[in-house]
C-alpha cells in the first residue's frame, strides 16, 4: 500500500471496466484522482465529464484537478473507440471518430499536462495503446492504425519531455475480460488459444498502470510494456477469430 502516496492523477475511460479498476488501484494505493466519471468514486477522486477530443475541456479538467488537489503527477491516456469492421466495410465515420478519440485525445491530453507536471517536479504520462498497436489484425483497420499512432506519440513525446522529468510510456492489451472485448462474438473460443487460456482481468491491466505511476518505473521511459496472455508471442489472433 502506498506506491503512490501523495501523487494526483488525472485518466480517462474511468467509466469502463479497465478505467474503473485503475481509480480504485490508485486511490487504495495513495493517490487522488480526476477522472471521467458519472460520479465521483469516494473519497480522493472527482468527476468530471470531459471529451477527450476538446483541448478546452482537456485545459478545464486539468484546472479542476489543481483546484481540487493541488498539482498533478500522472496521467492515464485510457479512452478508447472500438469499431472493428473489415477494411472494404469501414467508413470514413469509423475511421475519423477513431483518430479522434483514440489518438487526438492522448495527443491533448499530454499537451494540457505539461505545464503542471512541470511545476510538481516531473510526473509520468501512461498511454494506452492495443495489442492491436503492435501487430496487424484482420477487420481491425481503423482501430489498430490509432493504436500505432500512439506508440509514435509515446515515443516522440518521451524524448522530447525527459528534460523536464517526465517519463512517458505506452501500454499494450490483449485481450482484457471488458464490455468492448466481449462484444466479439467469438471472444472466449479465440482467447483459449493463448499461452495463457484466457482474457486478462481489468485488475491485472491496472497493475501495469500502478508500477509506471509509481517511482518504481523511475528509469523507463518511450517503452512499450505488454500485457496479453502472449498474443504477441506468436498467436494469431486472426487464425482463430472472425473478421
Amino acid at each position: 500500500m502506498g506506491r503512490i502516496d501523495g501523487k494526483v492523477a488525472i485518466g480517462t475511460g474511468g467509466a469502463g471496466g479497465i478505467g474503473t479498476a485503475i481509480t480504485r488501484r490508485f486511490v487504495a494505493e495513495g493517490a487522488r484522482v480526476a477522472d471521467v466519471l458519472p460520479a465521483a468514486a469516494g473519497p480522493g477522486t472527482v468527476a468530471t465529464t470531459m471529451d477527450v477530443r476538446s483541448a478546452t475541456e482537456w485545459a478545464a479538467t486539468v484546472a479542476l484537478a489543481l483546484q481540487e488537489f493541488g498539482r498533478l503527477d500522472v496521467l492515464v491516456n485510457n479512452a478508447g473507440l472500438f469499431r472493428p469492421a473489415p477494411l472494404q466495410a469501414a467508413t470514413e465515420d469509423d475511421l475519423r471518430s477513431s483518430f479522434e478519440v483514440n489518438q487526438l485525445g492522448p495527443f491533448l491530453g499530454m499537451q494540457a499536462v505539461i505545464a503542471p507536471m512541470t511545476a510538481a517536479g516531473g510526473g509520468s504520462i501512461i498511454n494506452f495503446s492495443s495489442g492491436a498497436g503492435m501487430s496487424g489484425m484482420a477487420g481491425l483497420s481503423t482501430y489498430s492504425s490509432t493504436k500505432f499512432a500512439v506508440r509514435g506519440l509515446t515515443r516522440c513525446a518521451a524524448m522530447e519531455l525527459g528534460g523536464l522529468g517526465i517519463r512517458v510510456n505506452s501500454i499494450h492489451p490483449g485481450g482484457i475480460d471488458t464490455p468492448m472485448v466481449n462484444r466479439r462474438p467469438d471472444a472466449g473460443a479465440a482467447y483459449a488459444a493463448l499461452p495463457i487460456p484466457r482474457m486478462g482481468h481489468p485488475d491485472e491491466a491496472a497493475a501495469m498502470v500502478l508500477f509506471l505511476a509509481s517511482d518504481e518505473s523511475s528509469y523507463c521511459t518511450g517503452s512499450e510494456f505488454v500485457i496479453d496472455g502472449g498474443m504477441g508471442a506468436g498467436f494469431s489472433f486472426s487464425s482463430t477469430a472472425s473478421s
